[in-house]
């Protein structure tokens, strides 16, 4: 338990203090900073290009996926906290993908950057056959026009097209699962490109089930994955297969596609029926699903009474997800990445500006689901517990 209050204590400490406060008080981001380039050289200050023009930004998104609009949004926020621009109108929540790209670019003003209403790509929703099509329609603006200065990508495909591109602008990667694992970035400290700057958090699914053994100490932990560079990645196998050899648990799997559509959705919900017959935990990786979804696989685990960690966070622990560790909000991100377009502006190249970023995180637990499966939660993890829920 003593592990579980550290963590806590430090995500209390990310939570409350600003921006530049964490920069300063975390040795391990400063160590990095300090190899690649002290960030306090590039200002945040809003300035104009050389030639007295805008900065033009343009979008490049994977799919659709729940993290990508408040991902975005917070960035744009972060930017207009930083001055570079102003928000004049209310973004509507159900807003995503070009629409929501076309509202900000519309809904945006500024003397120093344009949102180019146009400059949007994506590969259908996560058609593979299109991710050809949406790199060589980049490589004609980029080449032809020539007129995009830093383009937000934003996932993992997106990220992985840009190197496939060469990153031949600046590119700033937003919400990838694992960028290192999936072949985004060459190391946590160097992106090992130019233009290419991702943000990563090294330890996130270690320090996910780290927690969840703390709490229950299982021996046979389940977990649903696609067998793809991408879905290992997303699913952080590796991490968890490390920690089973130095913890001595055992690492039972299911391949299931990870976007959960139609018939697909049959081959995870019967996964999760195996898993919950062979295993005495479940960590509930991420899925390309509806909410309704993330509450049949609760429904299956709370049946069997088997104890359950979501990956993504409190929106599952609210669907019927036994517990989670969850970001406060996205602003931290957001702010993390305005903070990086800003310096870049400002004269940084992206690879020389820290990657890492521990989000400020919380515990999540579903009073109800501890009833159900008969879990009777220690009093210090009671009172540790940010966000509970008695949903579903």
């Amino acid at each position: 338990m003593k592990r579980i209050l550290n963590l806590l204590l430090c995500a209390f400490v990310f939570c409350v203090l600003p921006a530049s406060a964490q920069n300063s008080a975390d040795p391990v981001r400063k160590s990095v900073t300090a190899t690649l380039a002290d960030a306090s050289l590039f200002s945040t200050k809003p300035i104009k290009k050389a030639n007295g023009a805008k900065w033009r930004l343009a979008y490049f998104r994977s799919g659709e996926y729940v993290n990508y609009p408040p991902s975005l949004k917070a960035t744009i926020r972060g930017l207009e906290a930083l001055g570079w621009l102003e928000i004049v109108a209310d973004i509507p929540d159900k807003l995503t993908g070009r629409a929501l790209w076309k509202f900000l670019a519309q809904n945006t003003r500024s003397a120093y950057i344009e949102l180019v209403a146009d400059a949007f790509w994506e590969p259908g929703d996560f058609d593979a056959a299109q991710r050809p099509v949406a790199r060589a329609a980049i490589h004609e603006r980029l080449t032809e026009k020539n007129d995009i200065d830093l383009i937000i990508a934003m996932g993992t495909w997106a990220g992985q097209d840009m190197v496939k591109l060469g990153v031949p602008v600046p590119a700033i990667v937003i919400s990838a699962s694992n960028p290192l694992k999936s072949g985004i970035i060459k190391s946590y400290r160097d992106s090992g490109y130019d233009n290419l700057n991702a943000r990563v958090y090294p330890d996130h699914h270690r320090d996910q089930i780290r927690l969840f053994h703390d709490i229950i100490p299982f021996t046979r932990l389940g977990m649903v994955y696609e067998d793809t560079l991408e879905g290992r990645a997303y699913a952080g196998l590796d991490d968890v297969r490390e920690l089973a050899k130095q913890w001595g648990f055992e690492v039972l799997t299911c391949e299931a596609p990870f976007a959960v559509i139609g018939e697909i959705e049959k081959k995870i919900m019967a996964c999760y029926e195996k898993l919950a017959r062979e295993a005495d935990a479940i960590y509930v990786t991420e899925h390309r699903a509806e909410e309704e979804v993330i509450a049949k696989i609760a429904e299956i685990l709370r049946r069997a009474k088997i104890p359950s960690f979501s990956m993504q966070g409190a929106e599952e622990v609210k669907a019927g997800i036994l517990m989670s560790m969850a970001q406060a909000d996205f602003s931290y991100i957001g702010m993390f990445h305005a903070e990086t377009i800003a310096r870049i502006f400002n004269g940084a190249k992206p690879r020389q500006l820290t990657q890492i970023w521990a989000d400020p995180e919380k515990i999540v637990l579903n009073f109800k689901t501890t009833r159900i499966i008969g879990f009777n939660p220690p009093v210090d993890i009671l009172l540790a517990a940010d966000e509970v829920y008695e949903t579903r």
